[in-house]
Formats: C-alpha cells, sequence, structure tokens
C-alpha cells in the first residue's frame, strides 16, 4: 500500500498490471438510465493494496449504478504526484485523488486543490467528530479543509509468535510483552538473536528514516522552527537515535544491510523473529502462514510517538468542477469511510472512527492491535521537498544507511543530512 520512502519496492508499489491492464479500471453500473454523474478517481494503490481496493469499488459500483465511475491507478511515488500535480494545474484533473497527508501542505492546496464542501460531506453523513482531532485540524490548510483522511498508517512492531514464545517474550494472553526504554529494548532483541541464531530484527537499512523519526520523535526532537523556513534540528537527540541505530547492527541485533524486499524476507524466513516496518505488510505474512502478530513500535524515549502518514481524499482543482458531480464524489468519499472495515484488513488503522469502534474492526487480528496509536502518529515534517516518497525521505536514506552499514559515523551521517535538507529548504518549491 502506501507508506513509506523507498522507490525500488516492486511488489507492493507496482502498477497493478494482470488486474488493472494499463492502471486504468473504467466500471459501470447496470442501470439503463443515463448516468447523471461522473467521478473518475486517481489512486498509487499497488500490490495486495490495489486489489483490495479494486474488490471495493467494484462494491461501490455495484450500489451505485446511476454513477459513471472510474479508478486509475497510478504508478506510487514522485510518478504519481507529478501528474496529479500537471493535470491540477491546467484543471482538467479528476473528481477525487488520493493524497499522502504529509504532502497535503508542499501540493500547494490553495492551488492544485478545491476546498472539500462541507455542507455535501455534512449531507453525506460526515463530520468532524467522526475523525481524531489529530488528523482532522492536519486535514485544514489556512482554515480551510483540503483533505479527508481515509486511514492511518504507523511504524509498528511485527514479531513471529513461535520465535518470540522460545525467547520468553510472551505473555500469558499470547501477546508479546511491551518494553518501554532502551535497555529493556536491547534486552528483548537480545533474547530474539539468540533464538534465531542471526537476526532479532529485520530493517530497511538502505532507509531507515522511519526508524529514525520515530525515535527523534520519542526524544520529542523539532525539525523545522514555526516558520518552517529554518531548520532548527536538536543535533543530540538527532545523534541519539543514530547511536542507536549503529548499536543495533554493530551488535548484530539487524542486518548491516538490507533493502526493502530483503526486511521482508528475513522476517519472512524467520532469519528475523522482529520487524520494524510500516503496517501494510500484514497480507504478505498471513498469505505465507507465518506464526506473527503485531504490536506498537516500543517507546524508548520520552514520549509514545510512532512515523506514519495517511492516506487521504482531495479534490484536485478543475477549472469548472460540476455541482453534481462533487456531490456524487463527496458521496463516494463518504462510502468509502463508511466501508473501510475492508480496507483495514490490509493493515491501515480506519481514520473514521464509527469503524474503529466497530465489532468487525475490533475482531480484526493482528489489524487491531496497534490501533491506540493513532493519536500519536508522527507525520513527516511540512516542506515541499517532505512526504512519502519525497527527497527528504531519499536524503534520510543516502546519509542514515552508513549509520547501519558501519561506512558512516552518526555525526558525519547527521552533517550529510542536515547540509541536503538545507539545500532543498534552500530551493523554492516547483509548485
Amino acid at each position: 500500500m502506501s507508506d513509506g520512502s523507498a522507490p525500488a519496492r516492486p511488489g507492493r508499489r507496482a502498477v497493478l498490471g494482470g488486474l488493472l491492464g494499463a492502471g486504468t479500471l473504467a466500471l459501470t453500473g447496470c442501470s439503463t438510465a443515463r448516468p447523471d454523474a461522473r467521478v473518475r478517481e486517481w489512486n498509487l494503490f499497488g500490490g495486495g493494496d490495489g486489489a483490495r481496493l479494486q474488490q471495493i469499488h467494484q462494491e461501490y459500483v455495484r450500489q451505485h449504478p446511476d454513477v459513471r465511475f472510474e479508478a486509475h491507478t497510478l504508478a506510487w511515488g514522485p510518478p504519481f504526484y507529478t501528474k496529479l500535480a500537471m493535470s491540477a494545474a491546467g484543471g482538467r484533473a479528476p473528481e477525487v485523488a488520493t493524497l499522502h497527508l504529509s504532502r497535503l501542505k508542499g501540493f500547494s492546496p490553495t492551488t492544485m486543490l478545491d476546498p472539500i464542501p462541507v455542507d455535501l460531506l455534512n449531507e453525506a453523513g460526515i463530520s468532524e467528530s467522526d475523525f481524531l482531532p489529530e488528523i482532522w485540524q492536519k486535514c485544514h490548510v489556512d482554515g480551510v479543509l483540503y483533505a479527508v483522511p481515509l486511514d492511518q498508517h504507523p511504524f509498528v512492531l511485527y514479531y513471529n509468535t513461535d520465535i518470540c514464545e522460545k525467547a520468553g517474550l510472551l505473555a500469558p494472553d499470547g501477546r508479546i510483552k511491551p518494553v518501554t526504554g532502551v535497555p529493556a529494548f536491547l534486552d528483548m532483541l537480545k533474547a530474539v538473536k539468540e533464538t534465531t541464531g542471526k537476526f532479532a530484527a529485520s530493517i530497511e537499512t538502505t532507509n531507515p528514516w522511519r526508524m529514525w523519526w520515530t525515535l527523534y520523535g520519542q526524544l520529542e526532537g523539532k525539525f523545522f522552527d514555526e516558520s518552517g523556513q529554518r531548520l532548527v534540528l536538536d543535533d543530540d537527540k538527532a545523534l541519539e537515535a543514530l547511536t542507536l541505530m549503529a548499536k543495533l547492527a554493530a551488535d548484530g541485533l539487524t542486518p548491516r544491510s538490507s533493502n526493502y524486499a530483503a526486511l521482508v524476507a528475513q522476517f519472512s524466513n524467520g532469519e528475523a523473529g522482529l520487524s520494524f516496518n510500516g503496517e501494510w505488510e500484514v497480507t504478505t505474512y498471513q498469505t505465507a502462514k507465518m506464526p506473527f502478530s503485531m504490536a506498537p513500535f516500543p517507546v524508548l524515549y520520552d514520549v509514545p510517538k510512532y512515523a506514519g502518514d495517511a492516506h487521504t481524499f482531495v479534490l484536485p482543482h478543475q477549472a469548472n468542477r460540476n455541482r453534481a458531480d462533487t456531490k456524487a464524489t463527496v458521496e463516494y468519499i463518504a462510502w468509502m469511510l463508511k466501508n473501510s472495515t475492508e480496507w483495514a484488513v490490509g493493515g491501515h488503522i480506519p481514520a473514521y472512527q464509527p469503524v474503529v469502534k466497530s465489532k468487525e474492526y475490533l475482531s480484526l487480528k493482528p489489524q487491531a492491535e496497534y490501533r491506540s496509536v493513532a493519536p500519536d502518529v508522527l507525520f513527516d515534517p511540512d516542506a515541499w521537498f517532505s512526504g512519502s516518497g519525497a527527497q527528504l525521505q531519499n536524503e534520510a536514506g543516502a546519509a542514515f544507511s552508513g549509520v547501519f552499514s558501519g561506512q558512516a559515523t552518526p555525526k558525519a551521517a547527521l552533517a550529510q543530512f542536515k547540509a541536503a535538507t538545507q539545500k532543498l529548504l534552500d530551493t523554492p518549491s516547483p509548485v
């Protein structure tokens, strides 16, 4: 599905080939009456998420035969955002699109997006009270609502239940015992390593942005000042996080070099009893029929914070937005929210709270096991070069991967990252 950094994730990021052909799914209802509304939807969901979205869309179309509905899946990351920006700049955009919430402010919403009509949203049965305050406020720019959140996808802990049981880490209820603080965390990892004989945890060392951002957030480190124009990284806190990451590799608790595909494989084949990643691989491990569960990533420092993002619905700018199409589009958004339990099967925490509190969602295991972290999801810093798949994460990967490989000290890695970030900060936004 969707979050994260590296573009080289073919299994999950690829545009759906067999299912969606060229990336377009045209679905029409069976009504003989002339459809009176058109909804064209653009998304970036490949792999399992794309297949699941197609199934959800088929049900939507079945229930809405009077809507001309088209779903278009584009390549994840920069290709998607570039094409979306071009279509919005020309006023010829689709009615609705997916946007990572971390990229909202950097997408120049006041020119590239049309505001969400709150009156139509309310008419469709969706209101502010249906969402957590933290995420709802982040969907606003200058007091105007520009996005409606579908989900949240945080950095979590996966654990192999067989390995962790042998390591003595499971509570009587079968869940992993929560640990707090660095010493307890390291003890947990050492116990797992002794059990596997190889690694304690799999992690994407080639781009460990989410790991570092989680640790730095738990240390309550700041990134930009209030203006968003000046870098105010706390060197001591940044180095503390990087030093811990270096120790994990130096002690053999994690691999020194591991890309995303290796991260998944090492956990799947039992080389690692734990895995630190976004929650979207749940279907992969369930399909492999391996014994695993999931939990919030441990709180190692001062506060609970977990790197993550949210998929939202936005209305890309149209030169002449049609009221009937917009009403149908908002009703589509409302329907997707109310029917997001199936979306949650893929691992994402629903943003729509009535679904989060439903028996159907709460019965999902292990998907409901980490829902408590939703209020504490830590979004990327607000900047045009930040957010899922954006350049800031790439610069973090280039700098911080050396901390795991041993080719760079934490100080050298931080200096490289700060210099790269300042260069981006000094570059005007292209949109």
